[in-house]
C-alpha cells in the first residue's frame, strides 16, 4: 500500500502541569500514538508541538494529553 508521507505540525496549549517532570509524562504519552513522529513540550510557554501524520487527529492528541493527566486545547492563531 502506498501512502503519502505528509507531516502535520500541530500546536496545543496545555494546562495543569506545574513541574518539568510533567513535560516527560506528556511527551511519553503523546509519543506513543501511532503516527506521531515527534513531540516537544515547552514548559515555560505551556505549548505542546507535535509532528504527526494524517492518521492522527487533534482530538487524538488532546485525548493523549488527558490520559497523561493534563488538559490541552488547540492553539489559536
Amino acid at each position: 500500500m502506498n501512502t503519502i508521507d505528509t507531516v502535520i505540525h500541530t500546536i496545543l496549549r496545555a494546562e495543569g502541569f506545574s513541574c518539568p517532570s510533567c513535560v516527560a509524562k506528556i511527551e511519553k504519552r503523546v509519543g506513543r500514538l501511532s503516527g506521531v513522529h515527534g513531540v516537544k513540550v515547552h514548559f515555560a510557554s505551556a505549548r505542546i508541538e507535535v509532528d504527526h501524520d494524517m492518521s492522527v487527529t487533534v482530538d487524538d492528541l488532546v485525548a493523549a494529553v488527558a490520559k497523561a493527566g493534563y488538559t490541552a486545547t488547540p492553539a489559536a492563531f
